[in-house]
């Protein structure tokens, strides 16, 4: 047997070698492991650290209370209510799906809730709370909080609602607020609305969105794993809203409301001397509440094709042919200019024709006024003169006059979205129609009828105008500012206009006193809504048009679908010598002014200078012995104003006949 001799040096040199490549391997491991630690530890420490702080620190926006809506009495019209919210952040949900099917288990969710929820979601960032179901129950809230271990990213959180108490009281001018669309979130500055689900849509809460929102505030709050706080450690107090203080009076702006009843109109009431609107309702309206949070397709379907239109902002974008409330503006064109027809009289035998036309146009009572001069031609409402009146102005003047009056533009009151109604002329049809200016418009327009639109708010603010002797100021329906904080108060200025350039304060006496007449005279148009008055009043009734009725057609208004009869309009200011209240009354398919929106007016001017209950006289009552029912005289009033009276279709296609153009 032979024996192996080992090589001690060479085993020897081989272990030594690989000696060196252990601690060679060791120092270079050692070196990537002190290169990572400091790259991390000291290069990238700002980065880790913020990443560590977000895991256990986050920035939560902090909404700020939406300021208060009041009155000019102090009286809440829009208040912020505490609820309870069940909420989730996306990020700290590993499974939405299954999170969302135990939820229901314990808290009700509707289909209606989740589509929400997933809008919010896209809108919203992965860390930020997304609401899913508002307005829990303290059961639901008890329910949820015994089985809060089992959802990590999910609690309920307190927040405001906005409530408006007094429902759908003055809701066409308060507005409300609602969940703020995508649209909206690119519009507004994002920081400032970063924990706010909610903006001014309408009326006041969305023109001074602004002051009302407040500025976002933030806190640092530490979270544990589950996305849960802990404990906040700083906090930026947000800053409130402004409290608003209206010009409206809710005791007016009821009583406003209940004296249109079920009836589909509008009324404004305004300060003459400072432009304060004091009631401004447009019926029927709608409970503002159901929009807050969100409302159902169902309701709101109902809402928007309710042949009603309880959305229709009827005082602000309503635009109505005036009919005879602008013969009191006219008559003050015709003195102003000093145009003959203020000092004579005219024989009015129920019709006017232009020369050489054989077309008849109409006046309302059938076998005519006789001898009117200007003040018994307001006073009677007697068409024949007003188209006499309007010929020898012609279109141009009385277009430029009834500007000066607002006519055919926005008032500037301080909401969004007014129109601007149309005071027609030939320049105007021809940019818009292309088509010429024929004599019988000029007529038409004499009596509001044609192509002439105004809405409640111009003839409100036109009549204020008038009662005041040609002092205009804008309508405005906020009064004052508060700061929440500080409580300081900005007072809102009233906003004056340029004066109506009538400066003979004779020519304004004999308008003003035939308007008084219309309501307090023995043939006044108003009389029967003047009965038993307490103070002096002015008005002007006025009948507007639905339809056209041919020459040789009469109108029946018993024998007509009532959405196809006539509006009813009444302008009015009190007490007539020094007015403090200024009215203008639109009840839409409600048959004549002295029927229809004469009472209504009444009953608001009673209420704010007297508060003294309106009680309408019997049907049939004799007025003055001037006709035995005054009931039968507004019908005959209403047919032949309507039939007279055309519409601008209708007017169009009378001009165009052979011979009359």
């Amino acid at each position: 047997m032979s024996l192996t001799l080992k090589d001690l040096a060479r085993e020897s040199a081989l272990l030594r070698s690989r000696f060196v490549i252990a601690v060679a391997l060791a120092f270079l491991l050692a070196g990537m492991l002190m290169i990572r630690l400091v790259q991390l530890q000291v290069v990238d420490h700002e980065h880790f650290q913020t990443l560590s702080r977000s895991n256990r620190v986050k920035i939560v926006p902090v909404a700020p209370i939406r300021g208060l809506i009041f009155d000019r009495n102090g009286v809440v019209l829009a208040q912020n209510r505490p609820y309870h919210s069940l909420e989730l952040i996306p990020e700290a949900v590993s499974d939405l799906g299954a999170t969302l099917a135990a939820l229901k288990t314990i808290v009700a969710i509707a289909a209606s809730d989740e589509q929400r929820f997933y809008a919010r979601l896209k809108s919203k960032r992965r860390f930020e709370s997304v609401p899913l179901r508002l307005q829990l129950s303290e059961e639901e809230v008890a329910r949820f909080a015994v089985n809060r271990h089992r959802f990590p990213g999910v609690d309920v959180q307190a927040r405001l609602a906005r409530e408006y108490p007094l429902g759908a009281l003055g809701v066409h001018v308060i507005g409300y607020v609602a969940r703020i669309s995508e649209r909206e979130l690119q519009q507004v500055d994002a920081v400032n609305y970063r924990g706010t689900d909610h903006i001014g849509k309408v009326g006041v809460e969305q023109a001074y969105e602004a002051a009302l929102h407040g500025r976002v505030g933030h806190q640092h709050v530490e979270i544990n794993a589950q996305g849960r706080t802990l404990r906040i450690l700083s906090r930026a107090a947000p800053v409130p809203g402004k409290n608003l203080y209206l010009t409206l009076e809710a005791s007016l702006q009821a009583a406003a409301e209940r004296a249109l009843g079920s009836e589909s109109g509008a009324v404004v009431a305004i300060d003459p001397q400072t432009g304060d609107v004091l009631a401004m309702a447009s019926m029927p309206g709608f409970n503002p509440n159901l929009f807050v949070n969100g409302i159902d397709a169902e309701t709101y379907n109902a809402l928007r094709n309710s042949p009603h239109r309880p959305l229709f902002n009827r005082t602000l974008h309503g635009q109505y042919p005036p009919g005879s409330t602008v013969k009191p503006f006219l008559a003050l064109a015709a003195l102003a200019d000093e145009y003959e027809a203020g000092r004579k009289e005219i024989w009015c035998p129920g019709w006017y024709r232009l020369k050489g036309r054989a077309h008849l146009y109409r006046d309302w009572k059938k076998g005519g006024h006789g001898s009117v001069d200007l003040e018994r031609a307001i006073v009677e409402s007697c068409d024949v003169y007003f188209y006499e009146l309007a010929l020898n102005l012609g279109i141009d003047h009385m277009h430029r006059f009834m500007l000066g009056f607002g006519f055919g533009v926005p008032t500037g009151i301080d909401l969004p979205g007014e129109a601007p109604g149309l005071m027609p002329s030939p320049r105007w049809k021809r940019a818009n129609r292309n088509e010429v200016w024929f004599p019988g418009e000029t007529l038409i327009t004499g009596i509001g009828q044609g192509f002439t639109l105004a809405t409640p708010l111009q003839l409100a603010s036109a009549v204020a105008s008038l009662s005041a002797r040609g002092r205009r100021a804008r309508p405005r329906v906020v009064d004052r500012v508060t700061d929440t904080i500080n409580g300081t108060v900005n007072t809102v200025p009233p906003m004056f206009l340029p004066s109506v350039p009538v400066t003979d304060p004779r020519q304004w006496h004999r308008v003003i006193r035939a308007m008084v007449n219309v309501v307090h005279g023995a043939r006044g148009t108003a009389r029967r809504s003047g009965l038993g008055i307490t103070y002096r009043m002015g008005g002007k009734t006025g009948t507007a048009q639905v339809f056209g009725v041919a020459q040789n057609e009469e109108y029946d208004e018993e024998k007509i679908d009532k959405k196809l009869r006539d509006h009813g309009l009444f302008i009015a200011f009190a007490p007539a010598d020094e007015p403090k209240i200024a009215v203008a009354v639109v009840v839409e398919n409600g048959g004549s002014g002295s029927s229809a929106a004469a009472p209504v007016a009444r009953k608001i001017i009673d209420h704010y200078l007297n508060h003294r209950p309106y009680q309408h006289p019997p049907e049939g009552l004799v007025v003055s012995g001037d006709e035995p029912a005054a009931r039968a005289e507004e019908r005959a009033a209403n047919a032949a104003v309507r039939r007279d009276s055309p519409s601008a279709p209708a007017v169009e296609a009378r001009m165009r006949r052979p011979g009359d153009g």
